[in-house]
């Protein structure tokens, strides 16, 4: 091959492999784009390289992903800011695909790319791109137009401002839900670009809009627009808008909406203030911990602490408690209610959680009695659970067994040498001869721990004759 054909045989090899039948070998090829890139050099790369892949037809998802994710750090190649704009072409054709994840991409890439070009650029470019996606036939096109309007709305003028306004308002009212989804997740993003007054009035209508859809899978989206939008409204504004919303959310028909209440629950409470949260919320929340589907009931018993944190103890222990008397989550609501409240209010709770018949429950609690421990202090956790303790040692299922025998340490550590000979050492050496190996290996590890802390006297003492004798018996 002469030095004059040279250059242009990496395209070819593009050429030949992208339309090679061997998906793998076409794979390669785009994986290579920034290698053959530089090889043709910048003004080959934007004149040739890039109307081929505009134009190329492949049907083979995995090959369209990676071309999307190649293009988005492309701007190198083609010579830099000044001929970003070349690379929206092939990226504006895999946004109207019908792969989610690559047009996904596709869209992820363009912002990238937009996000750094010049606002000249973004207007001639970027803003049109926008608006032929907004108003494509395929409904794949319009959902991705949704994703692009936040880096395309700041560098246009009042008139176009005032125009992606108006699309966008029709794209939340478009006639697919997959493309009113695709508004109402990108509604956030979208806000934080417009100005206030605009804000106020044409977006909050469009978020109400949004609230009140036909379809539970648009209104979910909108409890996270919530969050999103309380955060760029004033505060008052936030409890005209945002406050009533939430509440009527919280009843929605629709279990799907109520579980991402409860799911999003704190952001929400951080958006309108503390003070609204306990007159407003409180009685929303106390209906989601109570709901009849188990799904909000478990989201909504998962934000039991943060969302207590919010209220004074009193409080809590008036609204909250009373509806999480069952659940284990309740561990975390000793810092928050303090020590003379988890003694009264707590404790006889978690004592009848230990004798739940599930075992997930009794695991849950051993699990974090560290918890309750910091608060009340190890003497008092210790006399109350010892009862507990015992009878769990010889627990039928293996799994609470070995959580109680990791529990062990501690209590030796904090209560010292009597009360361990006194109380646990017994336990210990019965959980050694556990039919259950990884009782019986928990167990011999652990007693290095007390080991450690009483002394090598104390262990040749009390471990290793008690250790020989059950060897010798087995």
């Amino acid at each position: 091959m002469s030095m004059v054909d040279e250059p242009l045989y990496p395209i070819a090899v593009l050429i030949d492999e992208l339309k090679n039948d061997d998906i793998q070998l076409r794979l390669n090829s785009i994986r290579k784009l920034s290698t053959i890139a530089r090889a043709l050099g910048e003004e080959r790369t934007r004149k040739e390289l890039i109307p081929f892949l505009s134009e190329n037809n492949d049907d083979d998802d995995e090959v369209l992903l990676a071309m999307a994710e190649e293009l988005g750090v492309f701007i190198p190649y083609v010579g830099g800011l000044e001929y970003a704009h070349v690379l929206l072409p092939p990226l504006e054709t895999l946004c109207t695909v019908e792969e989610t994840c690559v047009r996904d991409k596709a869209v992820e890439s363009l912002c990238r790319i937009g996000s750094q070009m010049r606002e000249t650029d973004l207007v001639d470019w970027f803003i049109p791109l926008v608006k032929r996606l907004a108003a494509g036939e395929w409904f794949t096109a319009r959902v991705s137009a949704c994703g692009l309007f936040h880096i395309a709305y700041p560098s246009a003028s009042e008139m176009l401002k005032a125009e992606l306004r108006t699309i966008y308002s029709h794209l939340c009212q478009d006639d697919i839900p997959m493309v009113r989804r695709s508004a109402s997740t990108n509604l956030g993003k979208f806000a934080a670009t417009v100005e206030p007054a605009h804000l106020k009035t044409e977006i909050m209508q469009i978020f109400e809009d949004l609230t009140q859809d036909d379809q539970d899978s648009v209104r979910l989206l909108a409890v996270e627009g919530c969050a999103a939008l309380g955060k760029l409204l004033e505060p008052q504004d936030c409890i005209a808008h945002i406050l009533p919303v939430i509440v009527i959310f919280s009843q929605d028909k629709s279990w799907r909406v109520r579980y991402m209440v409860a799911n999003q629950l704190y952001e929400l409470c951080e958006a309108v203030g503390p003070e609204p949260t306990k007159t407003d919320l409180v009685p929303a929340y106390v209906r989601l911990l109570r709901d009849n589907e188990a799904e909000v009931r478990i989201a909504a018993a998962g934000k039991v602490t943060k969302f207590s944190r919010i209220l004074s103890p009193e409080l809590a222990v008036q609204h909250i408690l009373p509806c999480v008397k069952i659940l284990s989550v309740i561990m975390g609501m000793a810092h928050v209610l303090g020590k003379d409240s988890t003694i009264d209010q707590l404790l006889p709770i978690f004592l009848s959680l230990l004798k739940d018949e599930f075992p997930d429950v009794r695991l849950n609690i051993i699990s974090k009695l560290d918890q309750v421990n910091q608060v009340i202090g190890i003497d008092l956790l210790s006399q109350s659970l010892l009862p507990a303790i015992v009878e769990l040692a010889e627990d039928r299922h293996w799994r609470v067994r070995l959580a109680i025998i990791e529990y062990i340490p501690l209590l030796a550590s904090q209560l010292g040498v009597g009360f361990f000979d006194d109380k646990l050492g017994a336990l210990c050496m019965q959980w050694l001869q556990d039919k259950v190996y990884s009782i019986r290996e928990a167990a011999a590890n652990n007693l290095k721990r007390p080991a450690e802390e009483f002394g090598p006297d104390w262990a040749m003492q009390h471990i290793v004759p008690q250790a020989l004798c059950k060897h010798l018996m087995h």
